[in-house]
């Protein structure tokens, strides 16, 4: 059996879109047909045996959590392949593992975006789009000190991403071999 991650974006984000796990889980395993459904961290990270149709399971995880708790959300899926592809690939080897994240977008993101992104970058930070992954090393700032902000990302990119952080990404790794 192959597995995959359906992402969240923005759940359980301080106090703000909240998605109980516990109740996700529940209500996936009675009202989708997904199978071997766990979550990993309240952050949205949903596994399970890879969907026949992905497309139709993210409109409809996508459609539950909007009825179940008031929250619309995108929800982006990939693949065990998918994610091991991403992270071989990551541009940012000599990173330190708390500031590269990769961006799991919904689809292709808009032309020109990684170089609208790159005019607002702070010193020591990159970034570099790996299929249809935007990684972003956030350098000794971390996210809190970036210029990419989330409407920043939204602008340019012009399709929804989530990010984590690498080791989460190395964690889904693990847990969808």
């Amino acid at each position: 059996m192959s597995r995959s991650v359906l992402l969240l974006r923005a759940v359980n984000v301080s106090g703000r879109n909240s998605v109980p796990m516990a109740r996700l889980r529940e209500v996936l395993e009675e009202r989708t047909e997904l199978a071997a459904v766990s979550t990993y961290i309240a952050s949205g990270n949903i596994l399970c045996a890879t969907p026949d149709d992905p497309e139709a399971a993210r409109a409809t995880v996508r459609r539950l959590i909007a009825e179940e708790f008031g929250v619309d959300t995108p929800v982006i899926h990939r693949t065990h392949a998918e994610l091991v592809a991403t992270e071989a690939a990551q541009p940012f080897p000599d990173g330190e593992a708390r500031y590269v994240h990769a961006m799991f977008l919904e689809g292709p993101p808009a032309p020109g975006a990684v170089a609208a992104l790159e005019q607002r970058l702070v010193p020591g930070e990159r970034i570099a789009l790996v299929g249809q992954d935007l990684w972003i090393d956030y350098a000794e700032g971390g996210v809190h000190s970036t210029k990419l902000t989330t409407s920043v990302l939204n602008r340019a990119l012009g399709v929804a991403g989530t990010a984590r952080n690498l080791r989460t990404t190395q964690k889904l790794i693990d847990l969808t071999a």
